[in-house]
């Protein structure tokens, strides 16, 4: 049975609201056991499974805080959403292998999110802008 759209915006949104929060508990609760996790670019290229995403939640967390995401637009299908974003917040670490310096940081993320019958992620496919990114933090 198809996820409603209700469905997916709940779920994304929970995810995201862990990120917020920096709770890789939280974040990975929201993902299936045998989750497919593609960070487009990430050197690790994609990982399986929630315990194989947590490195890159982890390091996340420590280069980025104060954020918070903003849908600019969603796009549904029948077990998958496409969401475009803007992540805003600053960078204390090194994200992406930029010194942040703690400076303000905001730039636009497009998931692909493929959903479970149960209703969990099943495959989370992120492109940033990282053209905005290096040119926020060089």
């Amino acid at each position: 049975m198809a996820l409603t759209q209700e469905q997916m915006d709940r779920k994304i949104d929970e995810h995201f609201r862990f990120e917020a929060r920096d709770d890789v508990e939280g974040v990975l609760a929201t993902l299936a056991a045998d989750v497919e996790h593609d960070i487009v670019g990430s050197p690790t290229g994609p990982t399986r499974g929630r315990e194989a995403a947590r490195g890159f939640y982890e390091h996340l967390f420590a280069d980025l805080s104060n954020g918070s995401v903003r849908s600019v637009h969603r796009l549904y299908g029948h077990d998958f959403l496409v969401d475009e974003s803007i992540w805003s917040g600053t960078a204390p670490g090194r994200p992406f292998g930029i010194e942040g310096r703690n400076r303000p940081l905001e730039f636009r993320l497009l998931h692909v999110v493929e959903f479970t019958d149960g209703g969990d992620i099943r495959r989370e496919n992120v492109w940033l802008d990282l053209a905005s990114i290096i040119r926020q933090l060089s």
